[in-house]
């Protein structure tokens, strides 16, 4: 008997024609780890929720829904909300309280846990998760990882028998995102815990789930099977629309075999039918096999800087005579006279044309820093400069023309009820001699045109993304500053952002965006840099700044370096690879 099963259920959001949902049939088995994926607004995070009764959008719904073979009615409500627990995407969402301690006690207090019990749970999961450093910290100054741990270990402490996740590595930097997927991988394997979680970066993920579930745009289960299965059949040129879904190894060896350059020995069938390589280790023996010769021939040649060469910064001693557009010089910030700095000695310029992509852990200062270079936080040490004037000299009106901004949550820009009146309102306080036309040619460059009707909260994420861009590129500013703008952002709507960030950058927008997405940065940035300890402690092109790092690097990365060094992308190895060479027996 399976412990979840969802039979032809249907969902409509109200004053909605279209179904969210539409006849999705699904049974989960105890124990499984199955990732739910598929294009943004299809549908994911609404299925989540409605599998936890507290948080089930309002709405028309039909078909049901079994727990432990008893339909969710039937269910006792504080047995059912025991037994299912819930890890949103962002965990500020989901903390109540003000301390860890007293966060990870909240829900056993609800549930009327007694307290010689309640210490034990909470003791043994603080072990377990090696909080007892901050166990008595306030959950404000917690960094992301730190936060989603106590969300998850709160939850857990509840004893649930199922486990839904919703995008929960969204906002993790790489090190804490492997840390936590590692963790629901033990947890899983060693608890036999249930765990349907869904995301869009499904490099680390693939390798360790039973089960892949893809939803289309529709609302309709479009696939449900293994792994390996859902890339056999993009290799079998089945479900191409998905392609960009699969890890870039998946999406190399399918490309290698569409094109008829992937080698194959005497009376073997093609690699790619046998085996398809999903994880780093499997990479690596694949690679082996396909390339024995390229390893021996090459390993001593000089690299070959497959990506586009680095044109330079005011941070590069042979472009020190440029003048920067924006400039950080000694400074120190932090928010409060208790709290520790966050931001200190830090120099860094960004030169007109720039597109520079700052990584590093959560809690870095990352968006602080580009807070400062905006001009909406002042240092309490040291200067930042717009254009050689030092920033509070700068008028506001001057600021909001110059700089662009754009911060991680695009509804913090919208204030009316529909899109097109946020267009307006952008309108009327740009003094762009051309602003009119400026906003028509957003409007149709952007491909606004559809939502201008829709209200900001009935929009895609991505859809917001482009909203919010608009009204800020209205007053077009000389430099646009980008915080984590590809969360939450499926790998299409990843891929048409990054091509728009290409396009205004070639137009002459200058870019400086701070991410935790590597692949994207890897792709689209052609200046890294990597802020540690309050400073700036890497800087420099794509190629070298990730061929060198071991966690800040791309899945491909680790798995070519040996032979593609500079390699970041799979398309950078199909550019470097041999020509077709039989196997060796």
């Amino acid at each position: 008997m399976a412990l979840l099963e969802i039979t032809d259920f249907t969902f409509t959001y109200p004053d909605n024609t279209e179904r969210t949902l539409d006849g999705v049939r699904l049974a989960v088995r105890q124990g499984e780890f199955v990732v739910l994926c598929g294009p943004s607004g299809c549908g994911k995070t609404t299925l989540l929720r409605s599998l936890k009764s507290e948080l089930a959008p309002v709405g028309r719904r039909e078909g049901e829904l079994r727990f432990m073979g008893k339909p969710f009615h039937e269910h006792d409500p504080y047995a059912l909300a025991r037994h299912i627990g819930i890890v949103q995407q962002d965990p500020d969402n989901q903390i109540v309280m003000e301390q860890v301690i007293g966060e990870l006690a909240f829900g056993l207090e609800n549930i009327g846990v007694p307290t010689e019990a309640m210490r034990r749970r909470i003791a043994e999961m603080v072990h377990f998760f090696g909080m007892e450093d901050w166990l008595y910290r306030s959950t404000s100054v917690l960094s992301g990882g730190q936060k989603q741990l106590v969300t998850l270990a709160s939850v857990l402490l509840l004893q649930p028998r199922l486990l839904l996740l919703d995008e929960p590595t969204a906002q993790l930097d790489p090190v804490a995102a492997k840390e936590f997927l590692q963790l629901l991988r033990r947890l899983n394997e060693e608890f036999g815990l249930t765990v349907i979680m869904t995301e869009h970066r499904l490099e680390e993920l693939l390798p360790m789930a039973d089960r892949v579930v893809v939803l289309g745009s529709e609302g309709r289960i479009r696939y449900d099977g293994t792994p390996r299965g859902l890339a056999g059949k993009l290799a079998d040129g089945e479900m191409g629309e998905y392609f960009d879904y699969m890890p870039s190894l998946v999406k190399l060896a399918v490309s290698l075999e569409d094109q008829g350059r992937m080698p194959s020995g005497p009376g073997d069938a093609p690699l790619l039918q046998q085996r398809l390589p999903l994880s780093v280790k499997e990479g690596r023996a694949w690679l082996d096999r396909c390339l024995p010769a390229v390893h021996d021939r090459e390993a001593d040649a000089p690299r070959k800087n497959v990506r586009q060469p680095w044109s330079g910064g005011a941070n590069d001693g042979a472009a020190a005579a440029v003048k920067p557009l924006l400039e950080c010089q000694g400074v120190h910030f932090r928010y409060d006279k208790s709290s520790p700095l966050i931001v200190k000695q830090l120099d860094f310029a960004v030169c007109t044309g720039d597109f520079t992509a700052i990584v590093g852990g959560n809690g870095a200062g990352k968006s602080t820093l580009l807070q400062l270079l905006a001009g909406l936080l002042r240092p309490q040490l040291g200067t930042v400069k717009l254009a050689g004037k030092r920033m509070e000299a700068v008028k506001e009106q001057e600021l909001r023309e110059r700089i662009g901004y754009l911060a991680q949550n695009p509804l913090a820009y919208f204030l009316h009820d529909t899109v097109g009146e946020e267009l307006q309102r952008a309108l009327r306080r740009s003094r762009h001699p051309d602003a009119l036309q400026r906003m028509q040619a957003l409007i149709e460059r952007f491909g606004l045109q559809p939502l201008l009707a829709k209200h900001p909260h009935d929009i895609s994420g991505g859809e917001r993304q482009r909203a919010a861009l608009a009204c800020v590129l209205l007053a077009g500013p000389e430099v646009l500053l980008l915080d984590e703008p590809t969360k939450g952002l499926d790998p299409v709507m990843k891929q048409s952002w990054g091509s728009l960030l290409e396009e205004l950058h070639r137009d002459g927008l200058t870019i400086v965006l701070v991410t935790h997405d590597i692949e994207f940065a890897a792709q689209y940035a052609k200046r890294c840099a990597m802020l540690f300890d309050g400073a700036m402690t890497a800087l420099g092109p794509p190629s070298s700044f990730f061929s060198e790092n071991y966690f800040y690097t791309t899945t491909i990365n680790r798995i070519v370096r040996d032979r593609f060094p500079e390699a970041l992308t799979y398309k950078d190895v199909l550019d470097q690879w041999p020509i077709p060479v039989s196997l060796s027996p």
